[in-house]
Parts: C-alpha cells; sequence; structure tokens
C-alpha cells in the first residue's frame, strides 16, 4: 500500500484542490480530490494484467466546477429527489429550491461536490474528508459536520463510509454519484455490459421521476435484474418506467434487509473485470446515463449517452414524503453511519 499527493488544480475562486492517491499490492489506483470529495480514478488490470481507469471524470478540479452530470461526486445533504422541493419535520415546513421540474434533485444548486472539503485523516490506504452544513444550508434544519472516508483495501475494494451527528432533526441520505464503465472510461457505451441487481420490487414513479409510492415487482418486466443480463437487452423495452425515464433511472427495492451485502454486480466480458456493489441502505439508483450529451472529460476523452452507469446506494427518492418508505430522517444527536463499496476482480 502506498498514498501519494498532487495538485488537483484551482477553482474559480482561487483554492487550490489537491489529489490524492492509493495504490494497493495489485496495482489497483483510487484517486480522490478535496474538491467535493470527488472520487476521481479507480484503475484496474484487465484480464490481459493492463491497466483500466473504470470510472467517468475530468482531469482536474475545474472540470469538476464546471461539470453538471456528478461524475465522481459526494451527493447531500439529500441524494435524489424531494417532490415539490419541500417537506416538513416536526411541524415546520422547509423549503428547498426547485432545481428539477418544480422538485428538487441532489440538494442543489448549492451541492455538496461544488464545495472544498477538508481533509481530516490520512493513512496508506484511506482518505477522510469532511464538509461543515450549517443550520439552513440548502434548505434543511441542523447543524451537522459531515464525513466521508476513501478506502482501498488489498481485496481491490473501494470503500466509502459516511458518517454525520445533526443537532436538529434533519434529512441525511447521502450516496456516491460515480459513473462506471467496465471497458474504461473512454470506450464507449455500457450497453453490453452486464449488471444484476438483488431486488424483487422497483419504486414507481412519475413523468417527473418522483415515486408514487407503490412497490412494484419486477417479475416479468425489464426491470428484472436478478439473473444478470446485458444493460441493453431491454432498455429501449415498450414499458412505460422505461419510457419516463429515458431508460434505466429509477430505485430499486434492495432485499438486504438493512444489512452490509452485496447488492449488485457489473461484468465486463471485454476486460473481464467484474465489479461487486455493497452495501446496508435500503435502496440502490441504477442511472444509465441517460441524459450526458457530449461532455469533455479526462484525457479529451468526449463522453455521450450511456457511456456509463451509477449505482447509487440511498434511502428511496422522497421517501420524506412516503410513510411507507424508510425514513430518510436523521434525529438530532444521532449517529449517521453508512457504508457502500464497489470491490473489482476478475
Amino acid at each position: 500500500m502506498g498514498m501519494r499527493m498532487e495538485a488537483f488544480g484551482n477553482t474559480a475562486e482561487g483554492e487550490a484542490a489537491k489529489l490524492y492517491i492509493f495504490t494497493n499490492s495489485r496495482n489497483t489506483e483510487m484517486a480522490v480530490s478535496d474538491y467535493g470529495a470527488t472520487l476521481v480514478r479507480v484503475m484496474v488490470q484487465d484480464q490481459n494484467g493492463d491497466p483500466c481507469d473504470v470510472v467517468l471524470g475530468y482531469d482536474d478540479a475545474a472540470g469538476y466546477e464546471n461539470g453538471g452530470y456528478f461524475f465522481g461526486a459526494v451527493v447531500g445533504r439529500n441524494a435524489n429527489r424531494i417532490g415539490t422541493a419541500s417537506f416538513a419535520i416536526n411541524g415546520t415546513q422547509y423549503q428547498l429550491t426547485e432545481n428539477d421540474n418544480g422538485n428538487n434533485l441532489h440538494s442543489g444548486p448549492d451541492f455538496y461536490s461544488k464545495r472544498m472539503w477538508q481533509v481530516e485523516d490520512t493513512t496508506e490506504n484511506s482518505v477522510t474528508l469532511s464538509l461543515f452544513s450549517p443550520d439552513g444550508d440548502q434548505g434543511y434544519p441542523g447543524n451537522v459536520t459531515v464525513g466521508v472516508t476513501y478506502t482501498l483495501t488489498e481485496e481491490n475494494e473501494v470503500q466509502i463510509e459516511y458518517r454525520g451527528i445533526p443537532d436538529a432533526d434533519t434529512i441525511l441520505n447521502m450516496t456516491n454519484h460515480s459513473y462506471f464503465n467496465l471497458n474504461g472510461h473512454a470506450s464507449g457505451t455500457i450497453l453490453a455490459q452486464e449488471i444484476m441487481i438483488d431486488a424483487e420490487a422497483f419504486t414507481n414513479a412519475d413523468q417527473e421521476s418522483i415515486p408514487t409510492g407503490e412497490i412494484v415487482s419486477v417479475a416479468g418486466t425489464p426491470m428484472d435484474f436478478n439473473a444478470a443480463k446485458a444493460v441493453g437487452r431491454d432498455i429501449e423495452a415498450d414499458f412505460e418506467a422505461l419510457k419516463l425515464g429515458c431508460g434505466y433511472d429509477h430505485n430499486w427495492v434492495l432485499g438486504n434487509e438493512g444489512k452490509y451485502a452485496r447488492v449488485a454486480q457489473m461484468t465486463s466480458e471485454s476486460t473481464g473485470i467484474k465489479m461487486d456493489v455493497c452495501t446496508d441502505l435500503p435502496g440502490i439508483q441504477l442511472y444509465t446515463g441517460n441524459f450526458i450529451t457530449d461532455e469533455r472529460g479526462k484525457n479529451d476523452v468526449h463522453y455521450r449517452r450511456r457511456q456509463g452507469l451509477c449505482f447509487e446506494t440511498q434511502y428511496f427518492p422522497d421517501a420524506i414524503h412516503k410513510s411507507n418508505f424508510a425514513s430518510p430522517v436523521c434525529g438530532a444527536g444521532e449517529t449517521y453511519y453508512t457504508k457502500t463499496s464497489y470491490r473489482f476482480y476478475l
């Protein structure tokens, strides 16, 4: 194991960003920036022993500052959507910014991923970053210092742990928005790569991607990934959910019963690389990059539609408004902790 640090350019305000790079004995590399607590690079060896960068991203902090697709982003306080961009806790109404068809998406527009984070600690294989989010930040109640720890293990696992203790009841529902392509970030679409999701149901959503509250069985539908299948096999199927989402952009109801377990897998026949996704959260958003148009990324690569996919572990979208969904509210003085990992192997 080893860690090195490099300059990662400056923000528009002149803040100097850094890149923390970790390498294990298998020559797997994880690179994290203090700008946005962003996962910038994951380099793994393919079946021929060649290095393969499996996440989409940019070459410097300015790219992430200007980019609009959340490449590698830590999302908080709340990932995904809140309907009507408002909610109530303990009888008090809170208003968020309407940044998605009258709703709120990823707690924007003042995103956590567009801020400098403090590096609290580094080891030979991990970095811990923190961000103070004051009462009223993004419209949410309560002061909270959120923390994110990235760890690269000898088992080629990128572990992401999230922490926070708010001083008032508030929503805490953080995720990572990395786009994965196991053929390599510059290789084109992910449609031929296979995925599995351990879920018997998904949360039905309306035309604005706000859940209706209905939990729908995946059986006999294009949403069934219990047996691994190519991403592109059913993505253009004549199915209402896929038409409304312009492809896969939905939340699956995981079968892990709140326990940390493997919930999804991704496989590339071309490189031989496989990825397991583990989490203790109840939901996972599969997003297949349906709205990427032409985005200049790392090494001058132009990313286009469906060139990467996201496995965003989470409480269900709009859970604050759905009594039958697990609550995303963290009480005053309570510890918010959750863990998600991505493990790579041949």
